[in-house]
């Protein structure tokens, strides 16, 4: 995000995608064991649905003048999660280097895109399950991280964690590697992470214990109407960079027993979307998350007012 906020500063100027998982599951109709979409890159048919995946955000940006955050599909390549789909540590980390690779490929030749590598929680990232501390989460996260670095990501950033620990833990790791991070917390219907953490609190937290290293906070999984809550006027909410909101209103327990996807209202979550903008100043990049697709990533960022390109 350092390329965002260098170049026209606070005023929003990046958009990323929406729910990559969702859109393959639910609309592609091709199972991901684990919710993982990283073994896709395995096969060249894999590959091609996560390039068509991509396209119309890439497209929508390029028409928007805006930059584009590109994600690694690496949100459940870490250690715990890779096991359960039968991969070793060196067979892991090929799987996230090669996610690297993939995002260049696609980035070749467009200038204003930044690689982002993302790193998902140890849990289930709806709850909190066993938690660890920092020091056990540093070590945890670190070694994804070093990977993801190593194999050229612009940052890495930290998705739907649900406790303050587990970030502190990631921001650690990443400056240990010399690595630019990103948190991204998510939160239940009444603004508080799933550890029942108020936001604010969680974000200072994480700035506290780590001086305050991380490059912004961002809030996902969560429709526009669960961040409500969260908006206390806080001056940690102003370290809050990025959204990337869900496209239904219910709650992540009533998401996790539902066998349908919920994909809402595009238009009116753009507008819901849009409502949140006075108190959340500072924020440079939009996209979607569960149930979103480009068609509920352009509504967000064509309803937010004061849109900002970036050069060329």
């Amino acid at each position: 995000m350092l390329a965002l906020a260098e170049t026209t500063g606070d005023d929003m100027q990046g958009m990323t995608d929406g729910g990559l998982e969702t859109t393959i599951i639910h609309q592609e109709g091709i199972e991901l064991p684990a919710f993982a979409a990283f073994p896709l890159l395995e096969s060249e048919d894999g590959r091609t649905v996560l390039r068509d995946y991509f396209e119309p955000y890439l497209a929508a940006a390029d028409e928007r003048k805006l930059a584009f955050v590109l994600d690694t599909p690496t949100w459940r390549a870490n250690p715990d999660w890779g096991a359960q789909l039968g991969y070793d540590r060196a067979a892991l980390a090929a799987a996230n280097r090669r996610a690297v690779d993939f995002a260049r490929e696609l980035a070749a030749n467009r200038p204003h895109i930044v690689v982002e590598g993302v790193l998902g929680p140890r849990g289930d990232g709806y709850v909190v399950g066993d938690a660890m501390n920092a020091e056990e989460a540093e070590d945890y996260h670190g070694w994804q991280i070093g990977v993801l670095h190593a194999a050229g990501v612009d940052h890495v950033t930290a998705v739907t964690l649900t406790y303050p620990a587990e970030a502190i833990g990631v921001v650690r790791a990443a400056a240990a590697h010399g690595a630019p991070v990103v948190i991204s917390f998510t939160v239940e219907t009444d603004g508080r992470l799933p550890d029942g953490t108020p936001l604010a609190t969680a974000i200072t937290a994480v700035d506290d214990a780590t001086n305050g290293v991380a490059e912004f906070f961002m809030v996902n999984c969560a429709h526009p109407t669960h961040i409500v809550p969260a908006l206390t006027g806080s001056p940690a909410l102003a370290r809050i960079g990025g959204l990337r909101v869900n496209a239904s209103r219910m709650s992540h327990a009533e998401l996790d027993a539902s066998e349908e996807l919920d994909q809402g209202d595009p238009v009116a979550l753009g507008r819901d979307h849009a409502a949140l903008h006075d108190q959340l100043p500072h924020i440079q990049v939009l996209g979607g998350c569960c149930g979103t697709d480009h068609r509920h990533v352009i509504e967000i960022v064509d309803a937010w007012p004061d849109r900002s390109r970036v050069d060329g």
